[in-house]
């Protein structure tokens, strides 16, 4: 049986207990100044504007890690008080960017992976009884 919570209000709740706290695994500053990093940069070089998710797509892993190692090495020289062309706050948000886009295209061919098992686990989709 599940704990409910009772408020002042005499409203019920289920407690939060063994759930994720995503709200206090985040920053909001964090998320405010990447989501503004992002809006800049939906601008193409025509003027037009690209979709927030246009990301999702699909990039391929190898320009994820390139391009994420020369934001790296941006925080690492000014880590290191060392001159560095870039803001080192874009940098960041940049890193953060590639590293988003690396996982989800990691955890999108994993969940692919999982529907092939399933799919030949039940003889592959489409196939004759």
């Amino acid at each position: 049986m599940t704990a409910v919570r009772k408020f002042d209000t005499g409203a019920t709740r289920d407690t939060d207990s063994g759930k994720f706290d995503y709200e206090g695994f985040m920053s909001p500053l964090v998320v405010k100044r990447f989501g503004e990093y992002m809006d800049k940069h939906r601008v193409l070089p025509d003027g037009t504007l690209r979709a927030s998710d246009n990301w999702q797509k699909g990039i391929p892993l190898d320009v994820y890690m390139k391009s994420g190692f020369r934001h790296f090495m941006d925080w690492w020289l000014d880590h290191r008080g060392l001159p560095v062309d870039a803001d080192v706050e874009d940098a960041l948000c940049a890193l953060m960017f590639n590293v988003q886009g690396y996982l989800h295209e990691m955890l999108k061919a994993r969940a692919r992976a999982a529907v092939c098992m399933v799919d030949d686990d039940q003889g592959g989709a489409g196939g004759t009884d």
